[in-house]
């Protein structure tokens, strides 16, 4: 897999998308030898339940380290730190990750009870936990959610994990984003594989949760934020940690030069979706006939940024989506399956930058 590379796969057996994926990308040899010491860095930021779009599914867990045991490695742990308001155990087990060490022989390790050390980040002096640094090879596995402070929350800020509580404190007095952007010059960032199955509307610690049904993998942690501003509706200038990451040589923003590569469709993800009461306020809008739940949510993510900008209080259109409307015509429809209408926004699934651009001049 190359650095310019995106990998999607959709569906709902997690655990087995999760090894197709990594089979995809040959992780195995880009990890090499046998022996190194590999670590799982999971989004555990507080001690809720995955399908509250908090925290990263237990299945994905299981399917990356069954892909690496049968790939011969023996070495791996589980690596993390909630946020300073919670505590990584309580996580831990509401989460059911001592089942799943003691089920495969992994090792459990918390980093908010870790040693640290302090790193020169390119100018910046940042406190990091000693065990993650001590990794050989690090697997980020973030939740693609929103943020109430950056916008965004995805493969860059789930480094904050890696670091002490007291670090995470002056994270917040400095304001975020720019030691979240240095951070990323001194921590590992092998290889990302993004939970993107539910992750939360517009905050981290969940609670209104966006079914979208894909697993995405990458190697560049910049050009994996960048493309989840665009997923879920956002210009990438509006999230300034990764345009700094990027001036400091940590990956590439520019998203037009990714190849995406999707191992099946999103018609894979066709099914019910779970609403809370806010989506169901924004799924009002629409008109759903066997939508895939990538389209679908993409679909969500974009009338969250327009009735932001308040262009949905009078808003009377209802907007087709599904694969019930293939051939047939109507007014305004997302996704390919509403090529025939007389307004529709190309793709499958089209981005929701590119429907928030799409819906902004129909609606």
């Amino acid at each position: 897999m190359e650095k310019n590379e995106i990998l999607m796969i959709y569906g709902k057996n997690y655990k087995e998308m999760t090894k197709e994926i990594l089979t995809s990308a040959k992780l195995a040899e880009q990890i090499g030898d046998k022996k190194k010491k590999i670590g799982l860095k999971p989004n555990l930021v507080v001690a809720k339940t995955p399908d509250s779009g908090a925290t990263t599914h237990m299945e994905m867990i299981e399917g990356t380290i069954e892909y690496l045991q049968e790939n011969g490695f023996k070495n791996i742990s589980i690596t993390e730190g909630s946020w300073v308001g919670d505590r990584t155990q309580a996580a831990f087990r509401v989460c059911g990750y001592p089942e799943v060490a003691r089920k495969y022989g992994v090792k459990l390790v918390d980093n908010q009870q870790d040693t640290y050390k302090s790193y020169n980040a390119k100018g910046m002096q940042l406190n990091v936990c000693d065990f993650p640094m001590s990794l050989d090879f690090l697997i980020n596995m973030p939740v693609l959610k929103g943020h109430c402070q950056t916008t965004i929350t995805c493969a860059l800020k789930n480094n904050k994990g890696l670091i002490p509580n007291s670090e995470k404190r002056k994270f917040h007095t400095m304001g975020l984003h720019k030691p979240i952007a240095h951070l990323a010059t001194v921590v590992p960032n092998d290889f990302i594989l993004v939970d993107n199955i539910c992750g939360d509307l517009d905050f981290e610690e969940g609670g209104n949760p966006v079914t979208m049904n894909r697993i995405m993998a990458f190697r560049d942690p910049v050009l994996c934020d960048a493309f989840v501003c665009e997923t879920m509706g956002y210009p990438v200038s509006e999230v300034a940690y990764i345009g700094m990451a990027e001036k400091l040589g940590v990956g590439c923003a520019d998203t037009s030069k990714a190849k995406i590569i999707e191992l099946n469709e999103g018609c894979n993800a066709k099914g019910k979706i779970r609403m809370t009461r806010r989506v169901q306020e924004l799924a009002k809008y629409v008109e759903p006939v066997d939508a895939c739940s990538a389209c679908y949510g993409s679909l969500i993510y974009a009338l969250d940024r327009l009735n932001d900008m308040g262009m949905l209080r009078n808003c009377k259109k209802k907007i087709a989506i599904g694969q019930g409307y293939k051939g047939q015509t109507g007014e305004i429809g997302i996704g390919h399956c509403t090529c025939g209408f007389e307004k529709s926004c190309k793709g499958c699934p089209p981005k929701a930058i590119d429907m928030v651009e799409f819906l902004k001049k129909e609606l």
